[in-house]
């Protein structure tokens, strides 16, 4: 099989994140767009630890673009992502987005948003 086509098997969000519309000036969507075509064709098939971190790449990935307030978050935490010298920047991007969302997660299910009716 077409190494393509296994990769994108772990992928079932693939097409809806990469034809995903982000507004002219939004950058950061963007460049994070970069980085998840980057991470998923450089993705090696044997390696079990690159292959989940390109299905929860995915998965977050998906949520970035369904959910608001995560959106909102990623952006104030990718301000502060730290690549040390040395080390593979993909890699040091692609686990400081899933350590992000990890965090999100916790707080996000210690929270309870209420919405208003006018």
């Amino acid at each position: 099989m077409n190494k393509n086509k296994q990769i994108l098997r772990h992928c079932p969000n693939f097409y809806k994140i990469m034809n995903f519309e982000y507004f002219e000036d939004d950058k950061l969507s963007e460049k994070l767009l970069d980085v998840y075509e980057e991470f998923v064709f450089k993705v090696d098939l044997n390696n079990k630890n690159q292959i989940k971190k390109l299905e929860q790449l995915d998965l977050i990935l998906n949520k970035y673009i369904d959910d608001y307030f995560f959106r909102k978050e990623l952006r104030e935490e990718m301000k502060r992502i730290k690549v040390r010298k040395g080390e593979d920047i993909l890699t040091a991007i692609v686990n400081w987005i899933i350590s992000v969302f990890d965090n999100y997660e916790v707080g996000y299910t210690r929270n309870i948003y209420f919405s208003r009716w006018l």
